[in-house]
């Protein structure tokens, strides 16, 4: 099975790109959001951990974003809580899809929590920085102090750029970024 990661900023287009290449996407964010709906669990340690700001079942991004902006700890004990299970998550979606010919993993911090193992291709998705902030401005509940935070605690674009084994330019149209997954397939397979 073929593991194709998916790099890029915030807003760049990444899980866009990932369903672009027709096989299973692992969609790390949309794991999260579930996690924060059903899983009592994640909630309990979460409640646990930062007692001051979580305080409603199922977990309240109101609440998450008091607690990320209230300190600048808070967002490494919610990590420390919520990353392991999506971390078990995906490594499910792999054992599920393990006879399929690929796999893309749509998963925003795959470098620093160290997610790549040698054999998966990385594919960088470079957005505008307009193209971006007009993409986040249209996301349900945006907050720019908590997108300052969290691109705090990212590596550099430089330099997954330079770890990535291919780059897609999202800033064409959605035709030409078509194509260019096309393209990278037939190199890839």
């Amino acid at each position: 099975m073929i593991r194709i990661g998916i790099l890029g900023d915030i807003g760049s287009g990444k899980s866009f790109v990932a369903k672009l290449f027709g096989y299973p996407v692992f969609n790390a964010d949309n794991e999260v959001g579930k996690i924060y709906k059903k899983s009592r669990v994640c909630f309990l340690k979460l409640k646990r951990s930062l007692p001051e700001y979580i305080k409603t079942f199922p977990t309240d991004k109101t609440e998450l974003t008091n607690a990320i902006l209230g300190n600048k700890n808070n967002i490494k004990k919610i990590n420390k809580i919520v990353h392991p299970l999506v971390r078990k998550k995906m490594n499910l979606f792999l054992l599920k899809n393990k006879k399929k010919k690929a796999v893309v993993l749509d998963v925003p911090l795959l470098l620093e929590n160290k997610i790549k193992n040698k054999n998966m291709i990385l594919v960088f998705v470079d957005s505008k920085k307009s193209d971006i902030l007009k993409r986040l401005k249209k996301r349900k509940g945006f907050n720019i102090k908590v997108f300052k935070k969290l691109k705090k605690i990212q590596l550099s674009l430089d330099y997954k750029k330079k770890k990535s084994d291919y780059i897609i330019k999202n800033y064409n149209t959605k035709k030409f970024v078509r194509k260019s997954v096309k393209n990278l397939l037939k190199k890839i397979l």
